[in-house]
């Protein structure tokens, strides 16, 4: 991996397919898919709240792949570092909107905003561990002291993962098992809410891509600056524009 990322072309590209996406998904979200038999609208917290769930997951796991790149010897380049860190920003971001838009959907099913459940109570824990990896990177340090102190924490962190996956079934829990993912689940979903579903993991997905190389390449500038100089920076933007 080189220390910079993919041009700034490529991502304007990949932008525009993003706000497509999105904006497919809002109308289908919104309009086009059916409401559900039980919960009616409700249900169209789904198309924020699972996808943003699963990029929390994927987020947190790329995270450690990267950690773990650094850490295994083969190469130790600071830029997986960055990537690691945009990475887990970014999970951050989102596990944030899946709280938030569960606890909506919890008022609006439970009654409550908030109840101490397995799955609430361990995607919370997820939160704060992470709030608390990205606490750890603004330590004091070399960038390579950075870099080995937040590998070993992110691969500590992401075994959490599972705990928040499997939370629903290891312990008595309110929060309703997989449906789509379990395959033993007898749960009949409508055509275009399904389609739906999948767009909207489709589209979070594609956002998180594009939202990790933009960070990535944020997080160089400010290492450049705290190692270099603020000239240096500029000049190297200027070098990535310019490819």
């Amino acid at each position: 991996m080189t220390e910079h990322s993919t041009g700034t072309p490529a991502t304007r590209r990949l932008g525009f397919v993003v706000i497509v996406l999105m904006s497919w998904l809002a109308l289908s979200g919104l309009w086009w898919s059916s409401e559900d038999v039980v919960q009616g609208s409700t249900v169209r917290i789904m198309y924020v709240h699972v996808p943003a769930i699963w990029v929390a997951y994927m987020a947190f796991g790329l995270t450690a792949v990267c950690s773990a790149t650094y850490l295994s010897g083969r190469t130790r380049s600071i830029a997986w570092d960055r990537f690691a860190g945009a990475s887990a920003e970014i999970g951050v971001m989102f596990v944030a909107v899946s709280l938030v838009t569960g606890s909506l959907w919890g008022r609006l099913t439970w009654g409550t905003y908030w109840v101490w459940d397995a799955r609430l109570t361990s995607t919370a824990f997820l939160f704060i561990t992470y709030v608390g990896y990205l606490a750890v990177r603004r330590l004091g340090g070399t960038l390579r002291q950075r870099a080995r102190r937040s590998s070993v924490l992110a691969l500590l962190a992401v075994l959490e993962i599972p705990l928040v996956h499997f939370s629903v079934t290891l312990w008595r829990s309110l929060h309703q098992d997989a449906t789509i993912a379990d395959p033993n689940a007898k749960v009949q979903m409508d055509g275009l809410m399904l389609f739906t579903l999948f767009l909207g993991l489709f589209a979070f997905t594609a956002l998180f891509v594009w939202m990790v190389l933009h960070r990535q390449r944020v997080i160089h500038l400010e290492d450049t600056v705290a190692d270099r100089g603020l000239d240096a920076a500029i000049a190297d933007r200027r070098d990535e524009v310019a490819k």
